[in-house]
């Protein structure tokens, strides 16, 4: 529907981001107002309309960046959007819980919905971009993004690539904060390096590997980048190792996000790249939707195999898994090739 219909005010993309932003407010205010002793079902209906706004927002969010941006310009602005990104999870999250503990939750939930004004006066401010051929009709926007993405050389390899990527990363990932704890780390030592230096070194590597794209190109910062995370994977294998050590943690944690950051930062600018303009929030919400589903089924057995495995060897094997997403960009992301083209429909 957001590819479909433009509406009257604002453009296509700013006028629903502006619809999105308004009804999030409203959503938020609600949820702040609901009380789960009072009526759980008007509770957990808001909580509904909450993250189904954000997601809404999001796809806008993500279409306006792909149609904004050049695809050079692509790695960069992904950069800085999944930087802005977690910086907003971490001031809401982290923010609202001290917030919480001074004042009630209603209040809480009030300050993030006053707080989304600054997004309306962004939407408000900005330029609304260059609009391409939309569908005429439902259908079109249903199954011609599907179609034209089906139509491409090496379609679903590209899809199998998106799944196993950052599969290795994302397994290694679930099971972090067990291995801190059962190497002999305890919760303030795990607080203090990971949760803090950890998210500063996620958003300096998103940051360079922003610039870094923007040289190198995007293909070739896959390559690079997919490496890189291939190596802060095995790095838990030393830790493993070496046991508690705080020195060997900041290290090792540092790295990990490091390279993690510059990852996230090509893997977004690559599925922007390889939308149609005429599809974008389709086609995008598609791509990025799929890119969770490793986060959910590949995380489920990591507890098992860490048991079966020990940790050593589970983090050797979470190195290894990756190889075969870094493999697969030598069908459609070569390293010659520093921009990915598209065949027509």
């Amino acid at each position: 529907m957001l590819d479909r219909f433009t509406l009257p005010f604002l453009g296509r993309r700013r006028g629903w981001l502006l619809v999105a932003q308004v009804c999030l407010i409203f959503s938020l205010a609600g949820l702040g107002f609901s009380h789960p002793k009072d009526n759980p079902w008007l509770l957990a209906f808001m909580a509904f309309l909450v993250t189904f706004f954000s997601a809404s927002q999001d796809i806008v969010v993500d279409a306006y960046r792909r149609e904004d941006l050049s695809d050079e310009e692509l790695g960069l602005g992904s950069s800085l959007y999944v930087n802005g990104y977690r910086v907003g999870m971490l001031l809401a999250s982290g923010g609202g819980l001290i917030m919480a503990d001074y004042m009630s939750f209603r209040l809480v939930y009030i300050i993030m919905a006053v707080s989304m004004l600054l997004g309306i006066i962004t939407t408000l401010l900005t330029r609304e971009p260059e609009t391409f051929e939309t569908p005429r009709s439902l259908k079109e926007a249903v199954f011609n993004p599907i179609a034209e993405y089906f139509s491409r050389e090496s379609a679903l390899w590209m899809l199998v690539f998106i799944l196993l990527y950052k599969i290795g990363d994302t397994m290694a990932s679930a099971m972090t904060t067990p291995f801190y704890l059962d190497i002999g780390f305890s919760k303030t030592e795990i607080g203090a390096v990971v949760k803090l230096f950890g998210f500063w070194a996620t958003l300096g590597g998103g940051f360079l590997g922003g610039i870094i794209i923007l040289r190198m190109g995007i293909n070739r910062s896959l390559w690079v980048f997919g490496f890189l995370q291939a190596v802060s994977t095995a790095g838990f294998a030393l830790l493993a190792l070496i046991g508690h050590n705080v020195m060997a943690l900041s290290g090792v944690i540092g790295f990990e996000n490091f390279t993690g950051g510059m990852g996230t930062a090509a893997y977004v600018a690559f599925m922007g790249s390889i939308t149609d303009k005429r599809f974008t929030a389709t086609q995008y919400a598609l791509l990025s939707s799929l890119m969770g589903v490793p986060r959910v089924i590949a995380s489920a057995p990591t507890g098992f195999f860490a048991k079966m495995l020990g940790w050593e060897w589970f983090f050797i094997a979470c190195t290894l898994i990756a190889i075969p997403g870094i493999l697969l960009l030598l069908r459609f992301a070569p390293w010659s090739s520093k921009k990915y083209k598209r065949s027509k429909l």
